[in-house]
């Protein structure tokens, strides 16, 4: 198949895709399912994380902070990851939902930032003797958390949902610039952040007893995430059909 019948074709493939009345039958189909997988998940990482792993040896039981500050951290960049993409689909495809669906999920992805920030203060104080400093991987992140605020205000602040949907995207295409400076920041420049433990080449620092909750609760997270982006996609698609109600009411 040539390249531009390719294109067609995934074009195709994605606008039916979008179609409302699909996307709703897909999300009443995966929702009992993410929210059950969410619960277990949950229940089953908490206990590992809080009552069968180990404390540190020379953290001791503060180090249970990181199997939320860790995955909170993951999920950050993970939506903002993929809000970048449905941006650059909804400016190339014209992809309806492109834009619904970053605007559902930017507020769990500042929610996943503050807790991450939150989090890691509380990690820093009794390890670094500081709630807070200016260091590289800290203020990417905070500037991650603007980013999010930002693009939050952005989009409601047009009278035009379209208008602030596309200026949206733009400030997230900008910003997705910063992903990187998180990701690497630890390696390029001298931080107070230890370096990459668990997705370093080679074998993991971290011992398994640690590792494993802290990949259940990496994925109890990510389920929360899928359970909330089709809650509130599905919101958006209700609330949208409820602005072009009004406005063929008020042109009437």
């Amino acid at each position: 198949m040539a390249l531009p019948d390719r294109m067609a074709y995934l074009t195709v493939a994605m606008h039916r895709f979008a179609n409302p009345a699909r996307f709703q039958r897909i999300a009443t189909a995966i929702l009992p399912w993410s929210a059950g997988l969410t619960v277990l998940l949950l229940a089953a990482g908490l206990y590992l994380g809080l009552v069968a792993s180990p404390a540190d040896y020379q953290q001791g039981d503060t180090v249970r902070i990181m199997y939320i500050h860790v995955p909170s951290a993951w999920m950050a960049l993970f939506i903002y990851a993929n809000m970048a993409l449905a941006s650059a689909v909804g400016f190339v495809w014209r992809h309806p939902l492109a834009d619904l669906f970053c605007r559902a999920v930017a507020p769990v992805g500042a929610g996943f930032t503050a807790v991450c920030l939150i989090t890691g203060s509380l990690w820093g104080e009794p390890m670094w003797g500081t709630w807070w400093v200016w260091d590289a991987r800290l203020t990417s992140v905070l500037i991650l958390f603007f980013l999010y605020l930002g693009y939050i205000a952005l989009v409601n602040a047009f009278d035009d949902p379209v208008r602030g949907l596309k200026a949206g995207a733009i400030l997230v295409l900008v910003g997705v610039v910063n992903l990187p400076i998180i990701k690497f920041s630890v390696d390029w420049w001298n931080t107070l952040h230890q370096p990459a433990s668990v997705s370093r080449l080679g074998r993991p620092a971290l011992d398994p007893a640690m590792l494993t909750p802290l990949m259940v609760m990496a994925a109890a997270f990510m389920a929360y995430f899928v359970t909330l982006a089709l809650l509130r996609t599905r919101a958006e698609l209700l609330n949208r059909r409820i602005q072009v109600l009004q406005m063929a009411r008020g042109a009437s």
